[in-house]
């Protein structure tokens, strides 16, 4: 499979990064979003991200230079009539992502890959909104997505071996390592944390103790980079909370519950870090 174009649909935090990472690695881009200030905001983070490495001396400044000419923004969906593979990276609610995939897959040619970034959405189910859904797969990066090194490729129950095996392929050019998973909700990596961040929370909530011991003891004792509640306010805690609605509804386990402090701050609009308080002030 030949893929020199890229769509990528989101200009977010996930999105920009992904944007960020094919074009640094030599693939056009064409970078979709709803409106045209997302698509500013996104390129302009991608511009800081690029300069930083050229600063780390990772990157030279015609790299940097490079990379940004290789990016076309749009708001028009019907722009990706012309690229090789999909990314779809917008928000994690499923009527968002079922509508994109409607869509991508009455303007894409046939052949074409259509991935998602989703952290916890059904592939499967995904997959089942449109013709080709032997061709749709998960690929979900990390946070920040140009230095994190995981791509946990997901299979829907469809998803054939050929297009896993060019995904597969795909993240080692990106000089990402594909980790293998299956579809089920949370998949591993969120099927494990987020479980971990909401019984953290529940221990601030029933008085164990403050979000700052209960940090420095998954800091200390189990050599974690970053504390829980630390991650799951730069994650965003209402993505946390949709995550564990995806998997309480998904798997049909109360031990999936989100906890209900986690509920009072979202409807606060405590999401952490992007809001300027979550579990810390920022």
């Amino acid at each position: 499979m030949n893929i020199k174009t890229v769509g990528v649909i989101g200009a977010g935090t996930m999105g920009n990064g992904i944007a960020h990472v094919f074009a640094k690695s030599g693939y056009q881009v064409i970078l979709v979003d709803v409106d045209d200030r997302f698509l500013q905001r996104g390129v302009d983070t991608i511009a800081k991200n690029l300069e930083r490495e050229v600063a780390k001396q990772k990157l030279t400044a015609a790299d940097r230079e490079a990379a940004l000419k290789r990016i076309r923004t749009t708001t028009n969906r019907g722009d990706l009539a012309e690229v090789d593979f999909v990314v779809e990276a917008a928000t994690e609610k499923f009527d968002i992502k079922s509508q994109i995939f409607r869509d991508i897959d009455s303007i894409t040619r046939p052949e074409i890959i259509l991935a998602t970034n989703t952290s916890s959405i059904s592939i499967t189910k995904l997959a089942a909104l449109t013709k080709r859904p032997e061709k749709v797969i998960g690929m979900h990066f990390f946070n920040p997505v140009p230095v994190m090194k995981l791509v946990e490729v997901i299979r829907g129950i469809a998803t054939s071996q050929e297009t896993y095996d060019a995904v597969r392929d795909l993240s080692l050019k990106l000089e990402k390592t594909p980790v293998e998973v299956n579809d089920y909700p949370g998949f591993v990596s969120n099927r494990v944390l987020m479980p971990l961040i909401n019984e953290a929370i529940y221990t601030v909530m029933e008085g164990v103790a403050t979000p700052e011991a209960v940090d420095e003891v998954f800091k200390l004792g189990m050599a974690h980079p970053m504390g829980p509640l630390t991650l799951a306010d730069f994650i965003g805690l209402d993505v946390c909370l949709d995550i564990m609605r995806v998997m309480e509804s998904g798997l049909g386990d109360p031990k999936y519950r989100p906890c209900p402090l986690l509920i009072k701050m979202v409807d606060a609009g405590w999401l952490g870090r992007k809001s300027g308080r979550g579990f810390y002030q920022y």
